[in-house]
């Protein structure tokens, strides 16, 4: 007869809660007979114990068997101590009471809480805490940098070489650079890179900056020089050659004129004579031959002589190459000058043009704010960091932009202490009125006589703070400006700064106004 299937919302792959999960201590009648833990959709027997679902699948896998725990209890009875999945039947009584037990994460570093329910619908398997095992190299890691640590962080990883696409594994790493015959090596004497291992040697011989030895070491020349410069070198040391040459070529001499024994001579490699030892009488005629200068001493010698005239002749065309190369460089050396010249006269140019731009950038920022009927409102903003630089003596005065009584009429500005000036320092605000130098000036009445008002605006527009002077027509500050500006005249006890303490309708969002008026009567 065949065994009915579980319903689908009592069938589990997994065995009990782990018992770490509960935040309380954990009841002997919630525990699986089998795993130990905490019942996972429990079934109960026919003998009243209770398993996990996946756990009393797997007993009764085979079919129906002895239970272990009423042996264990001594309550065996061979009717009922028996596990048999048709028989036994979900506990939802005591799965209603797991589920509304209180639950905590075990992974540390995780703050959840809630019932065991929710832990296990929720958050079970999706804690970002949760550690687990690294098939590949057993290490524990969490589950959030599972991804990570198998692209980066794996000991026990397998990667594909880059260059020569050779697969092996992350600890051979560097043993395999060592052999990798795409690997990209860099020449130390001419700077390439990515040059593959297996061409390297090919590239070290014909490298132009690789050194080696002059050819005419055999004679004597000890210079090692680039391979790209052995031509230059060899045409540069022609005299010294020849003189190495000749050098080998007098010994040479000195030995036939010697002796008329034929023997091997290292600088050359030539070889004089036979290799055998003569007989007595043919060592005299050999001797005899060598003085009176024997035919194959003398072709050897002349033969000398031709390599020595050809040695000349390349001394002479090299000095020709030489004075070539000389002229060529005193016209490059005077193409370099007159660019030079060109670049100076262009980096003048540029300069007056900057200087050019930045005077009309400071003409523009003028008319931007210029006015042209003698009355100015001059806006502060940062009104607190300023302060604090007129305080620490960083900035203790500004300037306001000029503004002039009509389009060529005088031209004026205002000068600001924002920490006071003589005897308002450091208790009020210092205003002065500036009479500027203008370029109609000549056409103005001097000396400037014009009655002055000076407002520090109430933004709430109540009550200003006014203070209006006539101009001391005695006094330098008001005659016709002969710099760029006049010593300034005006009030150095303004404004109270407590004024501006606290809340103030003077300074609101750390900026206050200033008006400056210049009556136009009798202009």
């Amino acid at each position: 007869m065949a065994r009915p299937s579980l319903p689908s919302s009592l069938d589990s792959t997994l065995p009990g809660i782990s018992r770490e999960v509960l935040s309380v201590s954990m009841e002997p009648k919630y525990q699986c007979q089998q795993c130990k833990e905490i019942l996972r959709k429990p079934f109960q027997a026919q003998c009243g114990h209770r398993f996990c679902v996946f756990c009393f699948k797997q007993l009764t896998s085979s079919g129906p068997i002895p239970c272990e725990a009423c042996r264990a209890e001594g309550i065996f009875e061979e009717a009922t101590s028996v596990l048999n999945i048709e028989v036994a039947f979900p506990d939802n009584a005591a799965r209603r009471e797991i589920d509304s037990l209180p639950a905590k994460c075990p992974n540390d570093g995780c703050s959840w809480s809630g019932t065991l329910k929710e832990y296990e619908g929720q958050h079970e398997g999706r804690c970002d805490f949760e550690r687990v095992k690294c098939e590949a190299c057993q290490a524990l890691i969490l589950v959030s940098e599972k991804d990570r640590h198998n692209e980066r962080e794996c000991e026990a990883r397998t990667l594909n070489c880059k260059y020569c696409k050779v697969t092996f594994n992350f600890k051979e790493i560097k043993a395999h650079d060592e052999i990798c015959q795409k690997f990209p090596m860099q020449c130390k004497d001419c700077g390439k890179k990515k040059i593959p291992r297996e061409k390297f040697q090919e590239h070290i011989k014909s490298c132009a900056k690789s050194k080696s030895a002059c050819q005419f070491s055999e004679i004597g020349c000890r210079a090692v020089v680039d391979n790209g410069k052995q031509q230059e070198h060899e045409q540069t040391s022609v005299t010294e050659h020849l003189r190495l040459m000749l050098a080998v070529l007098s010994s040479v001499r000195l030995r036939t004129e010697r002796t008329g024994e034929w023997h091997e001579d290292s600088g050359l490699g030539l070889y004089r004579g036979p290799e055998d030892a003569s007989p007595a009488g043919a060592h005299a005629a050999g001797h005899n031959a060598g003085r009176g200068g024997g035919p194959g001493v003398q072709q050897k010698v002349t033969a000398l002589e031709n390599i020595v005239c050809v040695l000349n002749r390349e001394v002479e065309r090299s000095a020709l190459t030489l004075e070539a190369l000389s002229r060529q460089h005193r016209l490059d050396q005077e193409k370099i000058e007159n660019l030079s010249n060109k670049v100076r006269q262009l980096e003048r140019t540029l300069t007056m043009r900057d200087l050019q731009l930045a005077e009309s950038e400071q003409s523009l920022r003028e008319l931007q704010f210029c006015t042209y009927d003698g009355v100015f409102i001059w806006k502060i903003a940062d009104f607190s960091r300023r302060r604090q630089d007129a305080v620490g003596g960083r900035a203790p005065a500004m300037f306001s932009p000029a503004f002039y009584s009509s389009k060529y009429g005088y031209k004026m500005c205002l000068r600001l202490y924002l920490n006071g000036d003589g005897t308002g320092r450091g208790t009020h605000l210092s205003l002065f009125f500036v009479v500027m130098r203008g370029k109609y000036d000549a056409l103005l009445k001097w000396p400037f006589s014009q009655k002055v008002t000076l407002m520090l605006l109430d933004q709430n527009n109540r009550e200003h703070i006014i203070d209006a002077f006539r101009p001391d027509v005695s006094s330098t500050s008001f005659q016709r400006p002969i710099s760029e500006m006049n010593i300034a005249s005006g009030c150095p006890l303004f404004c109270p700064l407590a004024k501006l303490a606290g809340k103030s309708s003077y300074l609101r969002d750390d900026t206050i106004f200033i008006k400056a008026i210049v009556d136009l009567t009798g202009l």
